[in-house]
């Protein structure tokens, strides 16, 4: 199945380990930021005498498992091979593979998430909801893409007028949106769009390139992300909901971040989170090996007003 790693591509959620388990954020002026706990005992953080509020958050713990068994190797012949059973070695690193997919698909469906200023897990509940913990308002901008006279331009230039004004001290190269198909189609389809998009297609060689995935206009990239994942409950979700996208600023420092914590385990106690764990035991009776693989991360964004929903009402 495809893995939907758009955002791990364009590297905006920088990766961070702390050393609990859980962490506190704090809101104050709008930012959001991460005050690590720390062992009982030891020296505190202080905060300002402004107006803050903090709240304390349990970093999620995704765990995953698989086990290779004797019938797994046994009797089955060797990829690519004539008449050679496949090696512990390849059946090991085939299974680890699967297992690194899924946890990447799922990293990625938590920052598109964070995005938005929600946690969700593999199930599809939301853990947190930044907005409704800290009582911050959502930004967006309706295009109105169903009307021919809407001024589209003027709607991109709001865009980026409320996105730089949301930095609050942080800086920029530039704006991406990522779209929903629906959504997409409608822009480019626009009278007051459609030229612009020809000009473009026609010379960003379009029988070699797929000219959905980046269409600049206005100063603000457009890109079709038309992903759905399958969660673990079995049903389905489109990372971008239908007829809806979400704006957001690149080349930040400090906005988008994922916080990594340690594994589960004792030899990792106090020590800095990685972004993923993998160890295979073996049974005591030899009946098998087990594969284990964890990760515990918490993406967000500090600044959640500067993803915008962006939307057309008809």
């Amino acid at each position: 199945p495809n893995v939907y790693t758009r955002l791990g591509q364009m590297g905006l959620f920088r990766f961070e380990g702390v050393t609990q388990r859980s962490v506190i954020i704090e809101h104050a002026e709008g930012l959001l930021n991460l005050l690590p706990t720390v062992p009982l005992g030891g020296p505190a953080t202080v905060a300002n005498r402004d107006t803050r509020s903090m709240r304390s958050f349990t970093v999620p713990w995704i765990p995953h498992d698989d086990v290779i068994t004797p019938q797994d190797i046994q009797g089955v012949r060797g990829f690519g091979l004539a008449d050679a059973a496949d090696p512990l070695a390849v059946v090991m690193e085939r299974k680890l593979t699967r297992m690194r997919v899924k946890h990447a698909q799922t990293r990625e469906y938590m920052e598109v998430n964070a995005l938005r200023g929600i946690v969700k897990d593999g199930a599809g509940i939301t853990l947190y909801n930044y907005f409704t913990e800290f009582g911050i308002a959502q930004l967006s901008v309706d295009f109105v893409l169903g009307t021919a006279g809407t001024n589209v331009q003027a709607k991109v230039r709001d865009v980026l007028r409320k996105t730089e004004t949301e930095l609050k001290g942080e800086i920029m190269t530039g704006a991406v949106a990522v779209v929903s198909p629906e959504f997409f189609d409608k822009l480019i389809g626009h009278a007051k769009v459609e030229d612009a998009y020809k000009f473009y297609a026609s010379t960003s060689e379009p029988l070699r390139n797929d000219v959905r995935r980046r269409f600049p206009f206005a100063g603000l990239v457009f890109e079709e992300y038309n992903a759905t994942v399958t969660l673990s409950t079995g049903n389905t979700e489109t990372l971008v909901p239908a007829g809806e996208g979400i704006a957001f600023p690149v080349g930040t420092m400090d906005t988008f971040v994922t916080y990594g914590a340690p594994a589960n385990l004792i030899e990792t106690v106090n020590t800095v989170g990685l972004p993923i764990y993998a160890r295979q035991l073996a049974r005591q009776d030899g009946s098998a090996i087990e594969v284990k693989t964890e990760a515990s991360i918490l993406p967000i964004n500090k600044r959640p007003r500067l993803a915008l929903r962006i939307f057309s009402s008809n």
